[in-house]
């Protein structure tokens, strides 16, 4: 399974970030541990929405419709 996840910065709620893993309980330890360059500013993360895929390309597309201007209103607009 790969998974496109959302996470939101408890100490800067407005800080949130999207990506894509295969193993989401590892990938949210290694933002709150400060692995990730573009996370490590505003730990702690907690998990807001994640959506399960079966095939890790189609996981990928569905990140890079998030990171996109339209897919950014899609999120705020639902989430």
């Amino acid at each position: 399974m790969w998974y496109v996840y959302i996470i939101r910065s408890i100490s800067s709620p407005h800080q949130e970030y999207t990506g894509a893993t295969a193993n989401l309980k590892q990938r949210l330890l290694d933002h709150n541990s400060g692995k990730s360059i573009h996370t490590s500013k505003f730990t702690p993360w907690q998990l807001l929405w994640y959506c399960a895929f079966l095939d890790k390309y189609k996981a990928l597309e569905f990140e890079k419709y998030l990171k996109s201007h339209s897919g950014r209103a899609f999120v705020k607009k639902h989430f």
